[in-house]
């Protein structure tokens, strides 16, 4: 049985138990970026591969301290050019992580979706996000972060699918899915409280494994007991 991970720390720690991953860094020449590769580097988290303007990645790194030999670069200066050599070192198990650099968004995912070079997979593809805060007992992962624009029930369904598959790997046995709308009751004059109450009965039905799925619920009462008291 895995522990359930509640903090960043207890996630750090859990990562070094397997090892240090290799890491393609799309366009990797900024500050930031070598910043938190380094740090991965030093916590035994991971290895990284540099894509980009290697003489730019060079200044940076001997700027900011950090030994430029430790890292395999390679000189890619055009920003698409390296984000698919990324894309394409991650698609050829030479890395098992794909990291974003200094390149927008929709170059990434460009990459990511193309159809030769690219990461495609027969389930959608969705952005979760995971944040710690201070006072609240454990870890929150909220999705879709802006992926996916306009969903309909069955992308959703699925990116509810991918968040759960997500949440087991961080050790929680049976996550509680909170489909969140502006109403918790629903209204057939908003779709997205229908939406809601389809999914949760699609759980129930056993259409989305692994969790539990409830909706349409408002945030404050999915995340606060005393809110969802007060609120009945």
């Amino acid at each position: 049985r895995r522990k359930m991970l509640k903090t960043f720390d207890e996630v750090l720690n859990k990562a070094k138990d397997y090892g240090p991953k290799k890491i393609a860094v799309a366009s990797a020449g900024a500050e930031d970026v070598l910043k938190a590769v380094e740090a991965a580097r030093k916590e035994g988290l991971a290895d990284s591969i540099l894509v980009g303007d290697k003489k730019e990645i060079i200044q940076i790194a001997n700027k900011r301290g950090i030994d430029p030999t430790n890292y395999e670069i390679i000189d890619l200066p055009d920003k698409t050019e390296a984000t698919r050599c990324a894309v394409e070192l991650v698609r050829n198990k030479k890395a098992s992580i794909l990291m974003k650099g200094m390149i927008g968004t929709a170059r990434l995912l460009k990459a990511i979706l193309d159809k030769e070079i690219g990461l495609r997979t027969d389930r959608i593809l969705s952005h979760v996000y995971t944040l710690q805060i201070k006072g609240y007992d454990r870890l929150l992962t909220m999705t879709d972060g802006g992926m996916s624009i306009n969903p309909d029930l069955k992308q959703k369904s699925q990116i509810i699918q991918n968040a759960i598959y997500y949440a087991h790997s961080m050790g929680i046995e049976k996550p509680k899915v909170a489909v969140v709308a502006a109403l918790e009751l629903v209204n057939p004059d908003m779709p997205a409280t229908i939406d809601a109450a389809c999914l949760a009965k699609m759980s129930e039905r056993g259409q989305i494994v692994g969790g539990i799925v409830d909706g349409p619920l408002g945030f404050d009462n999915a995340i606060s007991k005393e809110a969802a008291k007060h609120k009945g």
